[in-house]
């Protein structure tokens, strides 16, 4: 049976584009710290990658500090500022900021003084879309980059982080966005590179492949992509809701990322709901990838007033830019399987 992929949320399949220009970037042999002939072409694939991300992004004009990560990114940002947040923010942000910032039933952060605060631009978990207001310190806008229109220099906000792996480029590069005129100390010391932000030879392979997929994901924002695929997932979720008239969709009662869907089914575990669409062939997750394969009652969603068991009994199902209708409609249909089987278990 061929497998489905819907977990584009945790990341996104390696783009062509992001591949060829990896595959490129190999035989490129020098040092961008290097002032010689290949040092310098070296820099020039870090520099065009630069550009293509700032166009994309909307942020001509901005820095753009290449890391490991948007974890590293956050942890550049936002160690020792005194930045509090909501607890709906990834856990990379929410490692460093005080978890203060009410949500209310759909998960939309209530921000008094921007200034002190970061927000996320979207929920991985949920999808809902914040509103970002004027002036926030830091924005995670890791899901929204290449599934939203986004322009970093019209969100208001003094920084902002991105992942490579969210938008089909390659794991293990990510960027912090920050204004020109940010004094930010680097935490990772050495040959000053990335304007002595992030010490560090750059990873000249995958900062090539962030680029091309940028520029890529630029071009399905444009091609209407994301609609075709907001309209699949509404199309899958209208599935589900006939067969189980028990299920909430976390976040719908406000605007969502197009391929996102959190779909709570009371008493029947997330991770035992992961466990048998991965044997029916269909890769979903329980939550956010990012806490090192641990299966817990979703933190969003106990943010958003979910008891603990419903945040127990939580999906995310992630669609991408190559998911079809047979893809989706497959899906609901053995999801609603297991769902009856699993009723009648319980009955």
């Amino acid at each position: 049976m061929k497998r489905v992929y819907l977990d584009h949320n945790a990341t996104t399949p390696l783009r062509d584009e992001a591949r060829a220009a990896m595959v490129a970037a190999m035989d490129v042999a020098g040092n961008p710290s290097s002032v010689h002939a290949e040092g310098r072409a070296a820099k020039a694939l870090v520099e065009k990658a630069r550009a293509q991300i700032a166009a994309a992004l909307g942020a001509e004009g901005a820095d753009i500090v290449f890391t490991s990560g948007a974890t590293e990114a956050a942890a550049l940002a936002l160690e020792g500022r005194g930045i509090a947040c909501a607890a709906v923010e990834h856990e990379a942000v929410l490692a460093w900021c005080e978890a203060s910032l009410p949500v209310d039933a759909n998960g939309k952060v209530q921000v008094a003084t921007p200034h002190a605060y970061a927000v996320q631009l979207a929920n991985s978990e949920t999808g809902v879309i914040q509103d970002l207001p004027e002036g926030l310190a830091l924005s995670d806008i890791t899901q929204g980059f290449g599934k939203l229109p986004i322009a970093f220099n019209w969100l208001g906000c003094d920084m902002a982080l991105v992942s490579a792996h969210k938008l089909g480029g390659p794991k293990g590069i990510g960027a912090l966005v920050m204004k020109r005129g940010i004094d930010l100390a680097a935490r990772i010391r050495g040959g000053g590179q990335e304007m002595g932000r992030r010490s560090g030879t750059e990873n000249v392979i995958g900062i090539a492949g962030f680029g091309a997929a940028a520029e890529a994901a630029a071009r399905d924002l444009s091609d209407g992509v994301w609609e075709r695929i907001a309209a699949l997932r509404d199309k899958m979720e209208a599935a589900i809701a006939a067969e189980a008239s028990d299920i909430t969709f976390a976040g719908k009662g406000a605007a969502r990322l197009p391929n996102t869907s959190c779909i709570v089914s009371p008493g029947w575990k997330g991770e035992t709901q992961v466990m048998q669409m991965d044997l029916n062939g269909f890769a979903i997750s329980a939550g956010s990838a990012c806490s090192s394969g641990k299966v817990r009652a979703s933190k969003v969603l106990a943010a958003m007033g979910f008891d603990e068991g419903a945040a127990a009994s939580a999906i995310r199902v992630s669609l991408g830019p190559l998911t079809t209708e047979d893809d989706v409609m497959r899906f609901a249909e053995r999801w609603c399987a297991q769902s009856r089987k699993h009723r009648a278990r319980a009955a």
